[in-house]
């Protein structure tokens, strides 16, 4: 959903959109059984599955997301070194940044979920003869609820799916719905990292504020989408700007804070600092575009709920 904090990641994950610790989730506790829905052989996109499967690989945190909200986490045998949530998500050393075939297919599975198709490794897999379900980042909330549905379908569980899509919105529609008008539109700046990497209204992320009515200040730096919703800023630009709330996704990756932010030079003069609107977020679920992007959607509505009317 959003890029990690380095500018060569930061780039590539414009593309992809991007963004820890558990133990082994496996027990003898019988898989869930499958939705009355679910048939088999099932076509998603270019994938075919005879069967329902058994072992599931996932090389994203969003899917793996994804999959154990739709009851599917029985059937997750592995998933990459960055899917820590849930807790019983069989964590491996398996990299969804830079999947590894030979390592992947070692893991017999019977699918495998990426949201990229980084070192070819979908052609690769396809090869030997291992079903791969592409889940790029979402750019829209639609995008994620078709990913819901399609792993729903793939893994024998889609009047899950469905439960869980018609949750995600009604919870959504309720939050929105209660943000209060205001004459004018709040402006906010969302950081990435301290090098003010940011996202655009264009991005999952940016028009997930634009739901809330607020204004975004990083949309001049990338009018035209050529920077593919996330520009880098200017400390210069973005203390012209004056946004009316900061939002930091970069707490635990890099140790930005309230406190970091009311040190940066000139920023002690930004509305946001003076008033004490800087906002926190868990990176996780900032950087995520599964289920929880309802608790993001949340902290944006909590967060403007405190900022006095004007």
């Amino acid at each position: 959903m959003r890029p990690i904090r380095t500018v060569a990641t930061a780039v590539l994950a414009a593309a992809a959109l991007i963004v820890t610790g558990c133990a082994n989730g496996s027990d003898d506790t019988p898989a869930a059984a499958p939705s009355s829905a679910a048939t088999f052989p099932v076509t998603v996109g270019t994938v075919t599955l005879e069967k329902r499967p058994e072992k599931i690989v996932a090389l994203s945190p969003s899917a793996t997301e994804m999959l154990f909200a739709i009851g599917a986490g029985k059937q997750v045998t592995a998933v990459d070194d960055n899917s820590n949530y849930p807790a019983e998500a069989p964590k491996s050393d398996l990299s969804g940044f830079n999947p590894n075939a030979e390592a992947i297919a070692a893991k017999n599975p019977d699918l495998v979920v990426l949201s990229n198709d980084t070192n070819k490794v979908v052609d690769q897999l396809t090869k030997l003869k291992v079903p791969v379900y592409v889940a790029p980042a979402a750019k829209t909330l639609d995008d994620t609820y078709q990913q819901i549905a399609d792993l729903g379908a793939l893994t024998g569980h889609p009047d899950e799916a469905a439960d869980l899509t018609t949750r995600m919105k009604n919870e959504i529609d309720k939050l929105v719905k209660d943000v209060p008008q205001r004459a004018t539109k709040l402006r906010y700046y969302y950081e990435l990292d301290p090098t003010f990497y940011s996202v655009t209204s264009k991005t999952l992320v940016g028009s997930l504020f634009a739901l809330v009515g607020m204004e975004n200040v990083a949309d001049a730096a990338d009018p035209d989408g050529a920077k593919g919703g996330y520009p880098q800023l200017s400390q210069e630009v973005l203390v012209k700007a004056n946004p009316d709330l900061i939002f930091l996704a970069d707490v635990k990756c890099c140790q930005q804070s309230p406190e970091t932010v009311k040190a940066r030079s000139g920023w002690a003069a930004m509305n946001a600092v003076k008033n004490n609107q800087i906002v926190t977020l868990d990176d996780d679920i900032a950087s995520r575009w599964g289920p929880r992007v309802v608790d993001l959607v949340r902290a944006i509505v909590d967060a403007v709920a405190k900022v006095p009317a004007a």
